[in-house]
């Protein structure tokens, strides 16, 4: 039974160059708001412990967080110790010009590459044949459009407000660096006797960026994104905004842009991908005014605890955080998705992806499973080549095996969610709505992490087209 399960699987899967191919199709794509520099470290549980030497800071004093932001080394060190230990994938700010400076000095610059997750979709989305991917940058510098791939469909906006293809476009002196320090699974910190040893491989994001902690938009994107016809619209960058810093104020003004692209294309797709967001008021408002007004929304686990520790959902909300399986986490979406009423909501955790829908959702639950094919076939080639820099590296992973693990973990669903029919084929109803769940494929050694998840919810929703 369990060979015969993963043989339609793999057949399923063989949909996913098909998919890629119909993605030509698509008129237009607009891209916003957080386009960064990312500058990707691969650090060792030694460097961490040595790092922890240096600053002189107790077990005791590396636990003890009462803010995620970055004003000091030792909110850093804290900040990568807590993701070490848990596996676990977050971000966290900063405002302070001297820990800039540190992070520069300390960190360096050896390999960057695009950041943001509106930079990484609209890089990746350019090597499908989309006609059009039209990216936001609000620090579009010659470093930044040096980061942007050197494809004719990628645009955005030169001083002037022209179209151009945005590798072509300096217009800003300032650039924004993102620090993603990548860290991997069964690596060990040793710290006053005791031996902390990393259970997934992830990364810790430190990030210092003015321009949208300000979130400051290029006028020429808004208007042209509020007056032309576009089909689908990828959203975040919210993350970074405080309420100290008039967080609030940027969302409201975001809630009042939804609501004008929605006017002007009322079968427009808004998709809006939440990212880890450590104040807890913007991220109550991201929940509360953003994510009822789109279509779409993308989470990972991480994130779906987030939310329902904002949204009053205590119970599910301590469940998941304790016990975080894929039953567990089910429930938790499923009460988001109650509870904030956006008509699709999706969710990739290890080994698993998982959307629920409206049953009048204007994307069938096949072309959504044909997408969620694609994007873990894209997920799982990122993480085996390093990188998504031509057509074929899309696909590179077609031939890379189902996972039992990820099989297990289907398994797992459908017996909670008592349907046969989403372990055979990833599709059924429960509670009026559509359920569509994958088993994704899982690299064990993954060359990286970094825009993984951007990279799942953008092929889910707009490969689906």
């Amino acid at each position: 039974m369990q060979e015969m399960i993963k043989n339609n699987w793999n057949k399923i899967y063989q949909k996913a160059p098909a998919t890629l191919e119909n993605m030509a199709k698509i008129k237009n794509v607009a891209c916003a708001f957080n386009t960064c520099i990312d500058s990707v470290i691969k650090i060792r549980g030694k460097d961490i412990s040595t790092f922890i030497k240096e600053e002189k800071l107790s077990l005791s004093q590396l636990t003890n967080i009462k803010s995620k932001s970055i004003n000091s080394v030792s909110d850093f060190i804290k900040g990568i110790f807590y993701c070490f230990r848990n596996g676990i994938a977050e971000e966290w700010t900063s405002d302070n010009q001297k820990m800039f400076d540190w992070m520069l000095s300390t960190l360096g610059t050896k390999k960057m590459q695009m950041g943001g997750q509106a930079g990484i979709v609209a890089n990746t989305l350019s090597l499908t044949n989309i006609q059009e991917i039209i990216v936001h940058s609000n620090a579009l510098s010659k470093l930044q459009s040096a980061q942007f791939l050197k494809k004719d469909n990628l645009l955005s906006f030169d001083k002037d407000g022209k179209i151009k293809p945005a590798f072509t476009i300096n217009r800003d002196k300032i650039s924004s660096i993102h620090w993603i320090v990548e860290f991997d699974k069964n690596d060990t910190i040793n710290i006053e006797k005791n031996s902390f040893v990393c259970p997934k491989s992830n990364r810790f994001i430190a990030t210092y960026d003015p321009p949208l902690f300000d979130f400051k938009i290029d006028k020429h994107f808004l208007n042209y994104s509020t007056t032309s016809n576009i089909q689908y619209y990828f959203l975040s960058g919210f993350q970074a905004l405080s309420y100290h810093n008039h967080g609030l104020k940027y969302i409201n003004n975001s809630v009042n842009i939804i609501k004008q692209w929605k006017k002007n294309n009322p079968k427009s797709i808004i998709h809006l991908e939440i990212a880890s967001t450590q104040d807890k008021i913007i991220r109550k408002a991201i929940a509360k005014k953003l994510i009822p007004i789109v279509d779409s929304v993308g989470v990972n686990e991480r994130e779906t605890i987030d939310i329902l520790e904002v949204i009053g959902n205590t119970k599910i909300y301590k469940s998941c955080l304790k016990n975080p399986t894929v039953s567990n986490m089910f429930e938790g979406l499923l009460n988001i998705k109650q509870k904030l009423k956006c008509p699709r909501i999706q969710m990739h955790m290890y080994g698993i992806y998982i959307t629920i829908q409206d049953k009048n959702f204007p994307v069938s639950p096949q072309k959504i499973r044909n997408g969620m094919i694609l994007a873990a076939t894209a997920a799982a080639s990122k993480a085996s080549v390093g990188h998504l820099k031509t057509k074929e590296d899309i696909l590179s992973a077609c031939k890379t095996d189902i996972n039992e693990k990820s099989l297990k973990e289907l398994e797992i669903l459908s017996k909670y969610i008592k349907s046969d029919n989403l372990l055979k084929n990833g599709i059924c109803s429960y509670k009026n709505f559509d359920i569509i769940s994958i088993p994704a494929k899982i690299i064990e050694k993954p060359k990286t992490l970094v825009g993984m998840g951007d990279t799942i919810s953008s092929f889910s929703i707009i490969g689906a087209c």
